[in-house]
């Protein structure tokens, strides 16, 4: 077995062993596009999160029998080329949905409390020099009352849902399977695009959505209104939302992914205005990377007794 990418998941403050007792374990922190095939070439189970497996690189690897995603999405494993070649593709769904809900409200507040920036003018010794007893570096903006619409209504887009009606918001989604629930209502896209204050990606990224929040989707919105994608970065076209951002067409985004990462210095989001954008950490609290952790090691275990679980391909 072979970890192509393990810091992210385990940076130190967690154990491989339930995983190293399955059999003879390689970690790798990181592995470069040009080392997958040597690190992994007698391998036949591999870990990965990040490192892409197409259909090329599977081709090199004659013995691999298995891919254990360590994350949900698993857009980074050409599954057709995997099924061709008998290898079973499994993924750890759901671990992430309380640590994602609660990111997209952290972006959502920094946005309408400017609590960090507020903060920082404090330490900067403003307050002491102010003339009055209180102040706001921006306006402060009351999310009850407001509507906020949910692109994708899975486990995690349900529980922004149940975070967003405590708030007291109006909760729309879209989605192309109607869920029975009554935290929210369901609508069609363009609809949600134009009638949502806040709109929230929690849909996976498919050959068919890449790209789909275009400027044409984004000139329906309010010009109020905030966009938030904790999803996948390619949902976006980045060049049309920075454009739309720089002249006042939405008010402002708050982004935990973008298409390339780490983003090249070209990204035009980087010096976009009003773009709050965090390192693709929403996942990454301890309790969540326990919890991949310990789906992994049981559809391994799972596996290697034939009865594989959570299969993607």
């Amino acid at each position: 077995m072979v970890v192509t990418d393990g810091y992210t998941l385990n940076p130190g403050d967690l154990s491989w062993e339930k995983i190293k007792a399955l059999g003879e374990l390689s970690i790798f922190e990181r592995t470069a596009p040009a080392l997958i095939a040597e690190r992994c070439r007698h391998a036949g189970i591999v870990l990965t999160n990040k490192v892409p497996f197409n259909k090329v690189t599977l081709e090199a690897l004659p013995d691999l029998k298995m891919i254990a995603v360590t994350a949900t999405g698993y857009n980074i494993v050409d599954v057709n080329a995997a099924r061709q070649q008998g290898i079973v593709v499994c993924n750890v769904p759901g671990y992430g949905t309380a640590s994602v809900a609660q990111h997209v409200f952290a972006l959502l507040l920094e946005l309408s409390n400017h609590v960090g920036n507020n903060a920082a003018t404090v330490a900067a010794g403003k307050w002491q020099e102010s003339a009055d007893w209180c102040y706001t570096e921006a306006p402060v903006t009351e999310l009850a009352g407001k509507t906020f619409g949910i692109v994708g209504f899975g486990n995690i887009g349900q529980q922004v849902a149940a975070i967003a009606n405590a708030f007291g918001m109006q909760v729309l989604y879209y989605s192309p399977h109607d869920k029975q629930t009554v935290m929210a209502q369901s609508v069609d896209l363009h609809t949600l695009f134009a009638s949502s204050d806040i709109i929230s990606l929690h849909c996976p990224l498919t050959a068919d959505n890449d790209g789909f929040v275009n400027a044409a989707l984004i000139s329906t919105m309010k010009k109020s209104a905030i966009l938030i994608n904790t999803a996948r970065g390619q949902l976006i076209n980045e060049k049309d939302l920075a454009d739309a951002l720089n002249t006042g067409v939405i008010k402002a985004a708050a982004l935990d992914v973008l298409s390339k990462e780490p983003p090249g210095g070209d990204n035009p989001l980087l010096h976009a205005e009003n773009c709050l954008i965090t390192p693709h950490n929403a996942w990454i609290s301890r309790e969540a990377r326990e919890r991949i952790m310990a789906t992994t090691e049981k559809n391994i275990s799972a596996f290697l007794q034939n009865k594989p679980l959570n299969v993607v391909s």
